[in-house]
């Protein structure tokens, strides 16, 4: 199984990226599936997840309302737009798929993982 994380880039604040993960040896549909990112010296934090139902939930407070967490299962595809963007979200964007643990926040409870998109913002 192999998440493969693409679209990130360097935009100027206020600028706007669309993120695609797309998995290969396996299918999204059925599974919960989320985006995490890491910033330099930071924690990886969630950054919010997508049901089976395809209702986008646990967004990170900073994002909420310019960021878009979407799955096309027909394409076994997730999306994160982000809109607004700010320097502070400068971070490597990653996927991950298939909540097996109890608390989605935590890295340990997704089983599958993408290698990461650098996003960087400039001011």
């Amino acid at each position: 199984v192999q998440l493969q994380a693409s679209g990130g880039g360097l935009v100027q604040s206020g600028g706007s990226l669309r993120l695609s993960c797309a998995a290969s040896g396996w299918n999204f549909e059925g599974y919960s599936v989320a985006w995490f990112r890491q910033g330099l010296g930071k924690d990886r934090e969630l950054v919010g997840t997508v049901g089976r139902n395809n209702n986008p939930s646990d967004y990170l407070d900073s994002v909420k309302g310019r960021f878009t967490i979407s799955r096309a299962d027909a394409e076994n595809r997730i999306y994160l737009q982000m809109n607004n963007l700010k320097p502070e979200d400068t971070a490597v964007y990653y996927c991950a798929a298939h909540l097996i643990g109890s608390s989605p926040v935590r890295q340990g409870s997704w089983r599958f993982w993408g290698q990461g998109t650098q996003v960087t913002v400039s001011s």
